[in-house]
């Protein structure tokens, strides 16, 4: 994920916190962000805490690099941990998708774009991956999708042009 994607996301994240609002996930992506908190909690933060316990020892702190590039990794890891907890205490699980009938959050459809198949799982934001073929609900694409059958097609502006799909199977 580049710098840029990670701002964004993390802009999203305290705008919904600010707001109270519910953080959609999957049940496995609630599992990914315990244990990448767990990791931060336990493994980076006594890391970089050691580190600038080490880069004290070596003296004057205003021309220490050791030691500024170790603050600012924990503060990074600070405000991740941060995010982390905000997203777990208001997390709503997104139930599994059970119709095959017509498309809703937590679902995974089979759609043709210009011939070519793809798949797609429709998550909250916070989970969106498109790469991994995990789109957001909020997403374009992700807002058309939901509440169409099988069969229909669907057309999303974007700025390569406007893109045609076919849903082909709600899996």
């Amino acid at each position: 994920m580049t710098i840029n994607k990670k701002i964004v996301n993390i802009a999203d994240v305290i705008l919904k916190s600010i707001m109270g609002e519910k953080h959609l996930l999957t049940e496995e992506g609630l599992e990914k962000f315990k244990k990448e908190l767990e990791h931060l909690s336990k493994v980076r933060r006594p890391e970089v805490i050691e580190r600038i316990q080490e880069a004290v020892t070596h003296g004057d702190l205003s021309e220490n690099a050791d030691y500024a590039q170790a603050k600012e990794e924990q503060e990074m890891i600070e405000t991740r941990i941060g995010q982390l907890e905000e997203i777990i205490k208001n997390a709503e699980i997104i139930p599994k998708a059970r119709s095959k009938n017509i498309v809703t959050v937590g679902s995974t459809v089979k759609v043709k774009i210009g011939g070519q198949e793809k798949t797609y799982t429709i998550v909250g934001s916070g989970e969106a991956n498109p790469s991994a073929g995990k789109i957001s609900n909020e997403s374009i694409v992700g807002k058309q999708l939901i509440g169409r059958k099988v069969g229909e097609k669907i057309s999303v502006a974007t700025p390569a042009g406007t893109k045609e799909y076919d849903l082909v199977q709600i899996l």
